[in-house]
């Protein structure tokens, strides 16, 4: 898959440079780490401190949380059950989900959670994998009794309730009705978390250590996991959630005693990861080598090009592409890429500076990781302030604007 050889050129990596070095004077991005590549080409750019009023140097091993960029490699561990025929895309959920045997599909989305109609057909491992499977966030309906029962039961990470253990979170799924009918419409979120609990199940092992043994180990990705051990809490800087209204630095989560301090109840693939700038590239540069790390297979070709490209319809994808084109204004215009495969958007149409085909995902933690096949062109670029305020979401548009300028050819 990997098409583009030629490298950067030496302006165009010293324009990368100041824009990240412009938001870090600034004073509203403390601290940045971006690591990109191409060919055999790969750049480090590592600026200000791990603390808004200082503390210590960012460094390239610094731990992020990835939050949803989580989404596009834990979604890994189903695609090697793919790979080994244990899952088939076309098989019903209910031999290990069986808290989703028989669905009820509410009638309107507004509707209240007990009018609903028998759904027309099982959940498939296909829905779940291209989050289509009928629940989900989708916060163009905030205020419904649906999602209010949703933040209720504690199915999403940190609103307001903690996330149970998975067969707890599982049986708390299945009291909820559907919102779409299965495959019918795009849903975000509750899926990619869902499809660790199918893991677990067909395994028979936790979804952590599965992705442990078959994903992060093979690609040297020692520094992947689900929470921080205590002994290297010290690379881990707070993570902030300015305040909308003043862009006064708050902190969301801590690293002694935070949200990733201690092995949480429910490993969420949705957003539950901590990593570094190099073990992400390992996994977006493997995924651009067609599933191959250093000549050991990690998934198959095959696998990485179902995940890569845009496995949805116009009609599933309906939802998405309104909420990317009519609510730029509270996204602060993140997210128009076109297509979704799986765990992942696809650009399928040349939006901004990326190509079509550019692959990848961004967190609302203040993450971004994408690789594209036109130009082979890997990219990760993590800080610690999170998208409550536009900042993060610009610098993000700056560091890609930038990058794509200084490919040489």
């Amino acid at each position: 898959m990997e098409q583009g050889t030629a490298g950067f050129s030496k302006k165009g990596l010293s324009k990368v440079h100041d824009a990240l070095a412009r938001h870090v004077d600034s004073g509203r991005i403390p601290g940045v780490v971006a690591l990109f590549s191409r060919g055999d080409e790969t750049h480090v750019d590592v600026l200000g401190t791990t603390r808004h009023d200082g503390g210590d140097p960012m460094r390239r091993d610094t731990l992020f949380r990835m939050a949803s960029t989580s989404k596009p490699v834990s979604v890994a561990a189903a695609m090697v059950l793919l790979d080994e025929c244990r899952l088939r895309l076309d098989d019903t959920v209910e031999e290990w989900l069986p808290e989703l045997a028989d669905r009820q599909v509410l009638k309107r989305i507004d509707a209240p959670i007990d009018e609903t109609v028998p759904a027309k057909r099982p959940i498939t491992v296909r829905d779940v994998l291209t989050s289509t499977f009928g629940l989900g966030m989708d916060m163009t309906v905030i205020g419904t009794p649906i999602m209010g029962a949703v933040f209720e039961k504690g199915i999403t990470p940190n609103l307001p309730t903690p996330m149970p253990e998975p067969d707890e979170w599982m049986r708390r799924l299945g009291e909820l009705p559907l919102m779409y009918q299965p495959g019918e419409r795009w849903q975000y979120q509750i899926a990619s978390d869902l499809l660790g609990v199918l893991v677990s199940r067909v395994t028979g092992q936790p979804y952590d250590a599965f992705l442990r043994e078959r994903v992060f180990e093979p690609l040297g990705m020692k520094d992947t996991g689900f929470h921080v051990p205590a002994d290297q809490l010290h690379r881990l800087p707070p993570l902030y959630a300015p305040d909308p209204a003043t862009g006064d630095f708050q902190v969301w989560d801590e690293a002694e005693g935070g949200r990733h301090s201690a092995p949480p109840a429910f490993p969420g693939g949705g957003g539950g990861l901590n990593s570094t700038a190099d073990d992400y590239h390992a996994y977006f540069r493997m995924l651009l080598n067609g599933g191959l790390h250093g000549g050991e297979r990690i998934l198959s070709r095959a696998a990485v090009e179902l995940m890569t490209t845009n496995r949805l319809r116009p009609e599933q994808l309906a939802a998405r592409t309104a909420q990317a084109v009519d609510n730029v204004h509270i996204s602060f215009g993140q997210g128009q890429h076109g297509g979704w495969g799986f765990g992942m958007a696809v650009r399928t149409y040349k939006g901004d500076y990326a190509p079509v085909g550019q692959f990848g995902w961004d967190g609302g933690s203040g993450t971004s990781t994408y690789a594209d096949p036109t130009t082979g062109v890997t990219g990760i670029l993590l800080t610690q302030v999170g998208s409550s305020v536009p900042d993060p979401i610009r610098l993000m548009h700056d560091f890609w604007t930038t990058l794509y300028q200084a490919i040489e050819d």
